[in-house]
């Protein structure tokens, strides 16, 4: 077990934060040499580039993450391993390549489901919108993390039963997000046809950052946008989307950004009249409300 949990101690995208951060100071001048030489009137009026203030919210956001995950890790990490030896059928060698391709492909699709019912389900809206909260697109926003990841416990629950051995589940996951931080930009606009048909790219990642209508939901995927073309969630990027929430969240307090739609919540519980209200406020898509 020691032996286990040394491994997920080796989180490769704690070693990535160096890279994260030099990217975003990269993108950052990139960003600012091209105002320089673009400033038509139509540019100045577009939400786009660095602004100091949310870049700082963004990773304040991020600095604390990184304590609330290894909290949340270290319990699903135990979980798990109770999991994976009392429970699995039969256990899975790291040693076998094909193990790693199964865990790869196996993580990004649980992924897809949490990330959908993270956008689906108020509950786990009232945590994952936080990532949402930015009106900019870049690599400082990759960087907004939210604080709030126990439904993430819950959706490597099936990993362990079917015996992949815990470590590795995190190990796997850490690559997804590494991949995940390049989609946030707009720096980069298309990859070749046969890419952007099989992965995410940053093209199908500014749909999802989206709030415009014909953008809301779409565009789940982790590594692969394969699962949003199969399950009816892709949208292909028609114009430059307008990137935050559907409402303004006007604030860059980081407990607000965090923690306010719990607050939302909770105050829509105790309004309601019925059982079946509350729990509609609870496990409805945002937005929802009782029949009048």
């Amino acid at each position: 077990m020691w032996e286990a949990f040394s491994h997920n101690l080796k989180d490769p995208a704690g070693a990535a934060i160096p890279f994260f951060l030099l990217f975003m100071v990269i993108e950052m001048f990139a960003v600012r040499r091209e105002e320089a030489h673009d400033r038509d009137e139509h540019a100045a009026h577009q939400v786009k580039g660095y602004l100091a203030e949310d870049t700082r919210t963004s990773l304040t956001m991020f600095a604390a993450s990184i304590a609330y995950s290894a909290v949340f890790r270290t319990a699903a990490f135990l979980l798990y391993t109770v999991l994976y030896v009392h429970l699995a059928p039969w256990h899975l060698s790291a040693a076998n390549p094909w193990t790693w391709v199964g865990v790869i492909i196996g993580v990004d699709f649980l992924w897809y489901v949490y990330h959908r019912f993270a956008h689906r389900v108020r509950l786990g809206w009232a945590g994952h919108q936080a990532h949402h909260s930015s009106m900019f697109f870049n690599f400082s926003t990759a960087l907004r993390q939210k604080w709030n990841q126990w439904f993430e416990v819950m959706i490597w629950l099936p990993l362990p039963l079917l015996g992949v051995p815990p470590w590795m589940i995190y190990f796997v996951f850490s690559l997804n997000l590494i991949w995940q931080f390049h989609l946030h930009t707009e720096k980069i606009e298309k990859f070749p046809r046969w890419w952007e048909a099989v992965f995410n790219t940053p093209s199908h990642h500014r749909v999802h950052h989206g709030s415009d209508p014909i953008y809301l939901d779409k565009n789940y995927g982790g590594i692969l946008i394969v699962w949003d073309r199969l399950l009816g969630s892709f949208q292909t990027e028609l114009h430059r989307p307008t990137y935050g929430l559907t409402y303004p969240v006007g604030t860059y307090n980081v407990w607000s950004l965090q923690y306010g739609e719990y607050k939302k919540i909770w105050q829509d519980v105790r309004r309601a009249r019925g059982v079946r209200d509350k729990l509609g406020y609870v496990f409805g898509p945002p937005g929802w409300a009782p029949r009048s």
